[in-house]
């Protein structure tokens, strides 16, 4: 029997979600080299992103193009046509970081450079998901899911607040300032800890290099926003005994996190190379799991669709600003965080990726929590 050519297969994939090669719509691909067809068919998934990084194909609207192939799972169809292509199981590595790669993320990611991020992020410098009911532009959008945050803990002024991956320190000047408590924040980034601690001059803010794993004492509140995600499902269990240990008997902890439909314990290969190594999404089964016998789950709510408008709110910011940092990064830098951006855009659009705030508490809230939106 022949073989289908790459050049004929993977057009004929893509027509699978009305995406045509050199068509003239917005979401359609324009190839400037022909040896992209063997390139993605040798190496699926990481070759559709680094042959775009290196300019041999265009799209219009790649947030559109991204939604079409994970809205109708492309990927799923790829593999039963072609073995190699949209191998993303496959290449994936397991990833269970130890304590001493706990730090690569900080280094590889947030460590790039603070002017690039508080350029692209709203004036706090949240870099998750924002809440957008009722909210008309990012500061806002921002600023309500700040709020959010800080009412489904109920903080009350002089309680004791852990921030685990606490960023740039957005949310724990925020705390502190609207709400009187008293925050540490901890974060693997020496970039994010030294503007944080700039940020939070003057509040009852401390803000530490520490990874989760050390910490100790006793909080009334603990939050996490956007680590869990690098976390490593060999490790779900042991990031909710420490938060277990450190939380009050009457105390909440809340979870905002990036998730996915099914359980895994690979990371997708491409953003593993470039974006986050060792990342990787829950799903509900492994949150819950993790969290048995270890916390009571009190509140789940789920707002998936807000990251959409989200990530094209820092899109806009990136173009914007690019000539103002173009000297500190080069071209592919520039074409690998637009694909990184706008590809997860589509994710979210396409409900392949979801999001999460979980409160928990340590033995359960009387007469019962009341949930807030």
């Amino acid at each position: 029997m022949k073989k289908t050519s790459p050049e004929r297969l993977v057009p004929e994939l893509f027509a699978y979600a009305d995406i045509t090669v050199n068509g003239s719509r917005p979401w359609d691909i324009r190839v400037h080299n022909d040896l992209f067809y063997k390139r993605l068919a040798a190496g699926g998934s990481v070759a559709l992103g680094e042959s775009y990084m290196d300019g041999w194909w265009d799209c219009g609207a790649l947030d559109q193009f991204f939604d079409r192939i994970l809205q109708i799972r492309l990927d799923q169809k790829a593999k039963k046509s072609l073995k190699a292509l949209w191998c993303g199981a496959k290449a994936a590595v397991t990833c269970s970081p130890s304590r001493f790669r706990a730090y690569d993320i900080g280094r590889h990611h947030y460590d790039i450079g603070n002017e690039l991020f508080s350029l692209m992020l709203d004036k706090w410098m949240n870099y998750s998901c924002a809440y957008w009911k009722d909210a008309g532009d990012l500061d806002a959008a921002q600023e309500s899911k700040m709020d959010l945050i800080c009412r489904k803990l109920d903080l009350q002024p002089g309680m004791r607040v852990l921030d685990i991956g606490c960023g740039w320190g957005g949310l724990a000047a925020y705390a502190a300032r609207r709400y009187g408590v008293d925050v540490v924040g901890i974060t693997v980034s020496q970039e994010q800890v030294k503007l944080a601690r700039q940020r939070c001059e003057g509040l009852p803010v401390t803000i530490q290099l520490e990874d989760y794993r050390n910490m100790s004492g006793t909080f009334d509140r603990i939050v996490s926003v956007g680590m869990f995600e690098h976390v490593g499902a060999g490790r779900y269990r042991t990031f909710m005994r420490r938060v277990r240990r450190c939380l009050a008997p009457d105390g909440l902890f809340l979870l905002h996190t990036i998730a996915g439909n099914r359980s895994v314990r690979f990371c997708d290969p491409w953003i593993s190379r470039y974006i986050f190594p060792n990342s990787m999404l829950p799903s509900s089964r492994q949150i819950s799991t993790a969290a048995e016998k270890l916390l009571v789950l009190e509140d789940w709510h789920s707002f998936g669709p807000d990251y959409d408008p989200t990530l094209l709110a820092w899109y806009r910011n990136f173009m914007e600003n690019w000539n103002r940092i173009k000297h500190a990064y080069d071209w592919r830098f520039f074409r690998m965080w637009t694909y990184y951006l706008l590809a997860c855009a589509g994710s979210f659009r396409a409900r392949r990726n979801q999001l999460w705030q979980i409160v928990f508490s340590r033995n359960g809230v009387r007469p019962g929590y009341k949930s807030v939106r």
